[in-house]
């Protein structure tokens, strides 16, 4: 009987043999429910895409006021600065009409004064009596990272631009795990992952791989498809700016995001405006996107 027993113990695979050597020793945790939700809707890349390019043709001008929030810094830096918030002015027109006004804590004077017509851009600094002029395409970095910014970084945050039909996409689906500050339970977030790409570069004639890099990435929530996220990525795949969010407020008849932050990661700051007032496609003329720039101001040209 007991060599039957030792040959049943050498024809078993080993782990299944572990519980006749340990005498099943186990040891059950018990975890903390993680709530799921409540509903969860489906879409293909195609409603997606929908969605975006209804929710850009919404709107055709847009007239914000706003408290601007900025921080700098980060690990790299090793420090982390915040400013105090200011109030700001932002009006904007299709195509590509923008302007941008901000004002000084606390005594309210002018604190710059930006617009920008989509191919070139006008910031007037009265504080400090100088102006930069630029176009809208970066072509060289400067070192200050504040002079690399561009008014179409805020045209793009402030409104996702739809899905191109040259634009090739890609859907995933991601989750998360976050913590209710006021009950400690934990919630799970669905999401879908819309990501726009383009061939990296110019791809070798001996090369069997087609290289794909993101152009964009916006992140829809499950729960109402809403896009509350977009990442937009440079010519190498490295990301730019992300953008997220904040739940919709109503502004008289309109719903639109309470809260937009922008991030620029590789430069290590991000700005956070909060919505105040909001007005939608009231007219908005020529010259309230003219700015001049005073006789004897110093310009800087950016290239």
């Amino acid at each position: 009987m007991e060599r039957g027993w030792l040959r049943r113990l050498l024809l078993c695979p080993p782990l299944l043999c572990l519980p006749l050597l340990t005498g099943c020793l186990y040891h059950t945790r018990k975890l903390q429910e993680v709530k799921a939700p409540s509903a969860v809707m489906d879409a293909d890349a195609s409603q997606l895409a929908a969605i975006l390019s209804r929710n850009y043709a919404t709107i055709q001008t847009l007239s914000a006021t706003v408290d601007l929030q900025a921080s700098v810094g980060g690990t790299h830096k090793g420090t982390e600065t915040d400013y105090t918030s200011f109030r700001g002015f932002i009006l904007l027109r299709k195509p590509e009409m923008l302007r941008v006004i901000g004002l000084l804590p606390i005594v309210r004077t002018q604190a710059f004064d930006l617009v920008s017509d989509g191919n070139t851009f006008k910031l007037y600094i009265p504080s400090k009596t100088e102006a930069i002029e630029g176009g809208n395409s970066l072509t060289t970095k400067s070192p200050n990272h504040l002079l690399n910014l561009r008014p179409g970084m805020f045209f793009d945050s402030m409104l996702i631009r739809p899905v191109a039909p040259e634009d090739e996409v890609i859907l995933t689906t991601d989750e998360n795990l976050s913590q209710d500050p006021k009950t400690k339970k934990w919630i799970e977030e669905r999401y879908y992952l819309l990501s726009i790409v383009r061939a990296k570069g110019t791809t070798a004639a001996t090369s069997a791989i087609r290289e794909l890099i993101p152009r964009r990435v916006i992140r829809f929530s499950r729960e109402d498809l809403r896009p509350i996220e977009q990442a937009v990525y440079d010519a190498e795949g490295n990301i730019e700016t992300i953008t997220q969010y904040g739940a919709p407020q109503s502004f008289g008849t309109e719903k639109f995001p309470g809260t937009i932050t922008i991030k620029r990661p590789l430069e290590e700051y991000q700005i956070v405006m909060t919505i105040q007032k909001l007005v939608l496609n009231q007219t908005l003329k020529d010259d309230q996107f003219q700015l001049d720039i005073p006789e004897g101001v110093k310009i800087q040209k950016l290239d």
